[in-house]
């Protein structure tokens, strides 16, 4: 595949949501876990929704358009939750919520466009696959579900803000940050052999994590927080092993 530098893009299927009214802001800034309501127009953060819980309903991108006028962003299959979601939480915000058309393209390393291609060849999908692996970016479906705690994701230092205001989630996210820990962190893996998702990872026999997502050569997978950098990890059942890098 082409390097980063040689701007390799990817169309990527992303679901679309219009926010937008007197109280988009506000409404917003309570319901998502990083602070929309700094963002200049133009400007884009991302975000999660949480249930009251912290488990992770959908990864947001948020992109303030207006001052009351913001688009969300998601995976496909999310789409719908996420309008659902935010229109039984409305009460009586002054917001309107619905689904927009946009195609998105990312490119690789850099930003991502909508509705018009940026220039850079195209990455094929194996590729940007192997691009989202080696750079540690999880996945909803892999890496992200309602399993995953924001932390174990790596999500805490890119999409909340620790000194907005309330939302749901936001007592567990931080008593987690400032009195508790994780038992497993998600990692990139260098393979030897071959790996795939679902498979455990083992130390000294005993099971340490398991592989989200793979391709030859590299994977991404949850691993205990106690296991060295320099450990090697036997791969379940099959021949082969693991390094963290």
């Amino acid at each position: 595949m082409q390097s980063v530098t040689s701007r390799a893009v990817a169309r990527v299927p992303r679901a679309f949501l219009r926010v937008a009214g007197p109280d988009a802001a506000d409404y917003l800034q309570r319901m998502v876990s990083n602070d929309v309501e700094a963002l200049a127009v133009g400007d884009a953060c991302d975000a999660l929704l949480l249930t009251a819980k912290a488990r992770v309903i959908a990864p947001l991108r948020i992109v303030r358009r207006a001052a009351d006028d913001f688009l969300l962003s998601t995976e496909p299959e999310l789409g719908e939750k996420v309008r659902t979601e935010l229109v039984r939480m409305r009460f009586a915000a002054k917001a309107e919520i619905e689904p927009e058309q946009h195609e998105a393209w990312l490119v690789l390393g850099g930003e991502e466009v909508l509705d018009e291609r940026p220039p850079g060849e195209e990455a094929a999908a194996e590729d940007f696959e192997r691009w989202r692996i080696e750079s540690g970016i999880p996945r909803w479906g892999r890496e992200i579900d309602e399993r995953v705690l924001p932390a174990e994701a790596g999500l805490d230092e890119t999409h909340i803000s620790f000194s907005k205001g309330c939302y749901p989630g936001q007592e567990p996210i931080a008593r987690q940050r400032y009195r508790g820990k994780v038992n497993r962190r998600l990692r990139v893996l260098e393979i030897d052999g071959e790996a795939e998702q679902g498979d455990e990872l083992l130390l000294d026999g005993k099971n340490v994590g398991r592989i989200t997502s793979a391709v030859p050569g590299v994977a991404l997978g949850y691993v205990r927080v106690e296991v060295p950098n320099d450990a090697q990890l036997t791969l379940s059942a099959k021949p082969g092993f693991a390094r963290l890098r």
